[in-house]
């Protein structure tokens, strides 16, 4: 064998298993959405399920041109509410400003929390 019979042997086979990859992550994409799609009945959901199985590239090829369009609503809507989550976590586990913290610290000695002592030996920069 020449080598170039070897290179393209080997640029077919990597061109094979990419398309494959390709393939199977669409796949996944689209069942994925099927089964996060809340306003497509389970009978639809079963149904489009059983042209995947049995007919997989034209069932991935139709699902796409017929609810490609929902595919990328329904993405970006999870996308805006995972970031709304996010953000909501953060805002309630982050720290308070220093003026907040300045705030708390003051009435720790009025709560009875610390001792006025205490409270002198931080505000010195002692260690307590």
């Amino acid at each position: 064998m020449s080598f170039w019979e070897n290179f393209w042997d080997i640029l077919w086979w990597s061109l094979c298993v990419y398309a494959l990859v390709a393939f199977i992550w669409a796949l996944f994409a689209v069942l994925g959405d099927l089964f996060r799609d809340d306003k497509l009945s389970g009978w639809g959901k079963a149904i489009w399920i059983l042209f995947l199985a049995f007919v997989p590239f034209f069932g991935l090829l139709v699902y796409v041109i017929a609810r490609g369009k929902g595919m990328a609503e329904r993405s970006l809507a999870r996308a805006r509410e995972n970031q709304e989550a996010t953000d909501a976590y953060i805002r309630r586990v982050a720290t308070a400003s220093p003026s907040e913290e300045i705030a708390k610290a003051e009435t720790l000695p009025d709560s009875g929390t610390i001792s006025a002592d205490e409270s002198e030996r931080i505000k010195s920069g002692e260690p307590v």
